[in-house]
């Protein structure tokens, strides 16, 4: 500890001087070709994903495998702001950009944890959609981006904090609500108005992009019964929304494109018997169709939102982006159809938003299984031969893997999770599914090991148990579901190895206390890193899943980690906030860690 201390101290002298040398923001060097070049940038974090491949992996080797047992917290920053805390912070040439709980920013000195500025966000109404949590910033032409739960994008002057535009991005796009009935325009503008973002913004070309989340909703249990439903209602009057995924100007916020997650009018695509890998879905198409002559609207209102930063191929001019289930969630009847584009991943032309191809993990969705993490992009070797591949990890459990130009499934991983009752469809008894509507994979981003080829992800075994029930009304008793959790059914978590030279095969797996929410770090020190929601910080054997060291953050560590370095000193950096919604304990914790001598 002694010699970790003398380090920093050397570290922090040299980041002071710096300072008072150069007044320049770090991220004043962060360009377009800066970005594209991440991957070869181990010192930094610039990016969600480290790089647009989202691989989630360091080249840093001064911690590994070796040493990793003198791993020890160099310095710790309380932010004051306690709760989920589930953004991942971005390095830039010393400095540490972070998003707290409530959308607050703040810039560290990424050596010491030593703050430089902190912006305070106001929100625009006290109450917002969901949890107060994010995923973390962007940052690049000498700017930071963040996005809020109320609606709004903002950019930061990255060496002061100060705001240099502010934008409401949680409105209707022109034209939307030209054919909405003028006794609800007022009612639909209000809501969308209120549709929060989570994931970290994604910068390429003067863009920022990013998506709303809290699209989905319920007729009955989210917002209460309805004036009216019938078996096949138009239900365009209530509350509802359809989620989308925008591209901004980076330099003054104006919108660029927009891409709504739901088809516009044609949503109900081919009436899919099965799953695209052959797994029935036990639906009544016959009767499908007949209510889709009644409810063609109903994509106005057709939730699926975006989790997850996508992943960007710019040789292609393609984005990967996942989306979550369709709405209303509990009564399927009133969205006869596919969905389309809900629980898929789409690619997206980077510079206009319109769709190259899409691929649907679960038609007419519901049992919650959102494709809420982020996507990879990698080269998958299949029967010999190389491919450019996108892989994402579903809540059904599984990794699909896809041909990046065109979408075409090059194969599923072995499951992450226990499989049970899988698309059964619920009953007034009730029955357990899992993966439930937990995951899966939820939002949690896995990491690419380039060398060894394998890919890790941490999951939940979670079950929950869905009924079917019955509300009477007018038009005749209407069936809706509820969601559960499975309270005479076991959870944990599972960390998981999957070969991509093998078809997902499993190398090995380990199970947690606890379900794994937050995300994975590989790195060439042949470490994995997770977070788990006991507050145990930990790292694997990257090779066979050997635990190799942990410490005890004091709070549930449900936040993607991250490695960097400044000077001679790598550090690995991961957040600890809890999570309420999983009952994991509560904190306000940034703590970064280096090697003690």
């Amino acid at each position: 500890m002694k010699n970790l201390s003398r380090r920093l101290l050397v570290v922090f002298i040299c980041s002071a001087f710096a300072q008072l040398t150069d007044a320049s923001s770090p991220s004043d060097t962060v360009d377009d070709k800066r970005l594209a070049s991440a991957a070869n940038d181990p010192a930094n974090w610039l990016t969600f994903g480290h790089n647009y491949t989202n691989q989630r992996y360091s080249a840093l080797t001064q911690i590994s495998v070796d040493n990793i047992a003198r791993l020890v917290p160099a310095w710790t920053f309380h932010s004051g702001a306690k709760g989920p805390f589930q953004a991942q912070p971005l390095v830039a040439d010393g400095v540490m950009y972070i998003t707290l709980p409530g959308n607050d920013v703040v810039a560290l000195d990424a050596a010491t944890g030593v703050a430089r500025w902190r912006y305070t966000h106001k929100k625009r109404y006290q109450r917002t959609q969901g949890s107060p949590a994010n995923r973390g910033a962007a940052m690049a032409y000498g700017l930071v981006f963040a996005a809020t739960n109320d609606g709004r994008l903002v950019a930061l002057d990255a060496t002061t904090g100060e705001v240099k535009w502010d934008r409401i991005i949680a409105v209707p796009a022109p034209g939307e609500l030209d054919a909405v009935d003028e006794s609800v325009r007022s009612i639909w503008s209000k809501n969308v108005d209120r549709l929060p973002v989570k994931m970290s913004p994604l910068v390429y070309d003067g863009m920022v992009i990013v998506g709303v989340t809290s699209a989905g909703y319920g007729i009955y249990y989210n917002l209460g019964r309805p004036t009216r439903v019938g078996p096949a209602p138009d239900i365009t009057h209530f509350l509802g929304q359809r989620g989308f995924i925008a591209a901004f100007d980076a330099a003054t916020g104006d919108e660029i494109w927009r891409w709504y997650t739901t088809r516009t009018g044609d949503w109900e695509g081919k009436f899919s018997a099965t799953t695209p890998e052959g797994e029935s879905l036990s639906r009544d198409l016959d009767a499908e169709r007949e209510a889709a002559k009644h409810s063609r609207r109903n994509w106005r209102v057709g939730g699926s939102s975006t989790w997850s930063t996508p992943s960007l191929d710019p040789t292609v001019g393609l984005l990967y982006v996942g989306t979550g289930n369709a709405s209303p969630n509990d009564v399927p009847s009133a969205r006869p159809g596919d969905n389309l584009y809900a629980s898929s991943l789409v690619a997206l032309d980077v510079h206009t938003g319109k769709v190259r191809w899409h691929y649907q993990q679960v038609p007419q969705d519901v049992w919650g299984y959102d494709v809420a993490s982020a996507s990879i992009l990698f080269d998958a070797t299949v029967d010999g031969a190389t491919i450019p591949a996108v892989g994402i990890a579903g809540k059904t459990g599984w990794f699909y893997v896809h041909d990046r130009r065109s979408g075409k499934l090059l194969y599923r991983s072995e499951p992450l999770v226990p499989q049970k009752n899988m698309f059964a469809r619920p009953t007034p008894a009730g029955v357990v599914i899992a993966p439930g509507s937990f995951g899966g994979v939820s939002w949690s981003p896995g990491s690419f090991d380039p060398t060894s080829r394998n890919v890790y992800f941490a999951a939940i075994h979670k079950p929950t148990r869905l009924t079917l029930n019955y509300a009477d009304e007018v038009a005749g008793r209407v069936p809706y579901i509820s969601t559960n959790i499975a309270l005479d059914e076991s959870t944990w978590g599972t960390l998981s190895a999957l070969d991509t030279n093998d078809k997902g095969k499993i190398r090995w797996q380990i199970k947690t206390e606890r379900p794994l929410i937050g995300g994975v770090l590989a790195t060439a020190g042949g470490l994995v890193f997770v977070g788990e929601g006991d507050g145990n910080f930990a790292a694997f054997n990257a090779a066979n899943g050997g635990r190799l060291w942990g410490y005890a953050c004091g709070a549930g560590v449900n936040a993607p980690p991250v490695s960097y370095q400044v000077g001679n000193t790598q550090f690995v950096a991961v957040a600890a906030g809890g999570s309420k919604y999983f009952g994991f304990p509560p904190g306000d914790s940034l703590i970064a860690f280096a090697l003690a001598e």
